[in-house]
């Protein structure tokens, strides 16, 4: 196994040009759908997509700034370590699922399981300790959000099996 201690992941040069250009696609966005709504100045007023595509001008031009100027003189400095990289991408990759499992597993099943797992994973808990809390936290919120607020949140299907819907 070799050592990545010193090893860029990134440079700021590339950092600053990839978020100039997603910037740049989001104002596009922003641009193209103000015009499908209508972004001119109607008799009684504006239109409106009026004002978003000028926020959406903005965003594009002030990102092509940005992406030229790394382009032409950006730090080659480091933004970010292979390590570092690493330990961000360990807390963002189980977050993307956990956000994705909501849908199929429900909030409290996967919430429950995303705890779990951090405990596990990164606290280096025993199941001794894992359970209640992983448990714990999930009935706290269950009851907190849906007795007490009265406010649903999405649930999977062992809460339909509960009879929980």
């Amino acid at each position: 196994m070799s050592d990545f201690s010193g090893r860029p992941a990134a440079t700021v040069r590339v950092v600053e040009m990839v978020v100039a250009a997603l910037i740049a696609c989001g104002g596009s966005v922003v641009i193209y759908d103000s015009i499908r709504l209508g972004s001119k100045w109607a008799e009684d007023g504006p239109q409106a997509g009026y004002f978003p595509f000028y926020i959406g001008l903005i965003l594009v031009v002030s990102s092509a700034a940005i992406f030229f100027k790394a382009l032409r003189a950006g730090s080659r400095a480091t933004f970010v370590t292979v390590p570092q990289l690493k330990l961000v991408l360990s807390v963002l990759v189980p977050t993307a699922i956990y956000t994705a499992a909501i849908a199929w597993l429900g909030m409290y099943v996967a919430s429950t399981l995303f705890i779990a797992w951090f405990m596990w994973v990164l606290g280096r808990y025993s199941v001794a300790r894992i359970l209640p809390v992983a448990l714990g936290v999930s009935v706290f919120f269950f009851l907190l959000f849906e007795i007490w607020f009265k406010v649903p949140l999405p649930k999977g299907p062992l809460e339909a099996a509960l009879g929980l819907n």
